[in-house]
């Protein structure tokens, strides 16, 4: 202490060796005050304020994922990929080696959702990619989606087999088997080649599109509807047997509830109850069926259903005049697939026949023929 100020017993300040005032041990006291009262205040607002973005970050994050497409695949990397039974990005490569990133020169046909391409990528193995259009990626990416899952749920001789899905920033494609003789409306639009077929192609074709429908309707649960059969969704291999083709549109439907839904097919094949009432069913499928059965034994689309009588409709009358007439027996096959076929165009679907029906129709029919016949 300095020797100044010794002997000073009352002397105060902020000085070292003195005792502090009253008034400054009342300031230091409210400053310790404020100070923890100001931390016990601002801790818990500032994590609140941390918390609130934390969670609203999650919420987003949660949101986000909840909104966009389900997607059942194995993601490699990034934006990448796959459900393939190979090494998929490979695959992918592959094929834009194959079409030259996709090249005009591979295109085999175009449809609403996307354009088919031919990739040989190896020497026996051949396949058709179906590259999706981009503006179609954009409006309804969970059609897309919905083609796969169906597709990788199917195991039919009836329907054209799905090998795989690649998905990355620049496309999206799905890899199919390869099918020789193209679609079903590119052989009955070529004079030349419509004549490659007999009557008895034909009704087989009938047949196997029957077999592969009564198979979506009532075989998978739950059951599924095309709603865009036409002949350029039936496809023919090497032997002319008919391969069913493209869910874009398809949906999985509960079998305890309509499906409500926009308009989905392609002109002169959708049935009349889609127009007005927007429900589809599997009875719309049947009407498309019947449209592409009778297109296929007439060789052009059949126009207004309603002006084609029973009387009228035998193959004397409307059978495709490129091919040359049937035997007896084969005119009977014939005329009862044109019968069937005016049933499946009832304006009411209820009184549509299933197509579980159909095919046990025919089958009897043939069967019957066969054992005529031996």
């Amino acid at each position: 202490m300095n020797a100044s100020i010794q002997g000073n017993p009352g002397l105060c300040g902020n000085v070292t060796g003195v005792k502090l005032c009253a008034s400054q041990i009342i300031k230091k006291k409210n400053y310790m005050f404020h100070h923890k009262l100001f931390l016990v205040i601002m801790l818990p607002l500032i994590g609140a304020v941390l918390l609130g973005f934390f969670m609203c970050g999650l919420i987003a994050y949660r949101n986000q994922k909840k909104n966009s497409p389900q997607k059942p695949l194995e993601e490699e990397s990034g934006d990448y990929f796959t459900i393939t039974n190979f090494d998929g990005k490979v695959v992918c490569d592959d094929i834009l080696k194959a079409t030259n990133d996709f090249d005009e020169a591979y295109c085999i046909g175009t449809g609403g959702y996307g354009t088919v391409y031919k990739a040989k990528l190896q020497p026996n193995n051949v396949v058709a990619v179906k590259k999706l259009h981009s503006s179609s990626e954009n409006v309804d990416h969970n059609g897309f989606l919905n083609e796969i899952r169906a597709l990788t749920n199917i195991r039919h001789r009836q329907i054209v087999k799905l090998y795989g899905y690649c998905s990355y920033a620049r496309h999206s494609i799905l890899i199919y088997e390869y099918l020789e003789n193209g679609s079903l409306g590119s052989i009955l639009r070529s004079d030349v080649l419509a004549k490659e077929l007999d009557w008895l192609k034909m009704v087989n074709i009938v047949k196997a599109i029957a077999n592969g429908l009564a198979y979506m309707h009532h075989d998978c649960s739950p059951p599924i509807t095309h709603r865009h059969i036409s002949i350029a969704n039936i496809l023919l291999d090497s032997d002319y047997e008919a391969h069913i083709y493209d869910f874009g549109t398809s949906k999985l439907l509960k079998l305890d509830s309509s499906s409500w839904t926009a308009i989905v097919g392609t002109y002169g094949y959708i049935a009349p109850e889609l127009a007005y009432m927007m429900v589809a069913t599997k009875k719309c499928d049947v009407y498309s069926f019947g449209i592409v059965a009778l297109e296929v034994m007439m060789g052009k689309h059949p126009g207004e259903p309603r002006t084609l009588s029973a009387d009228y409709l035998v193959l004397a009358n409307v059978g495709d005049s490129r091919i040359p007439l049937p035997s007896p027996q084969g005119e009977k096959q014939v005329n009862l697939v044109l019968n069937l076929s005016r049933a499946c165009l009832n304006s009411n679907p209820q009184e549509r026949p299933t197509m579980q029906k159909m095919l046990e129709i025919v089958r009897f029919h043939f069967l019957h023929h066969k054992l005529r016949n031996k």
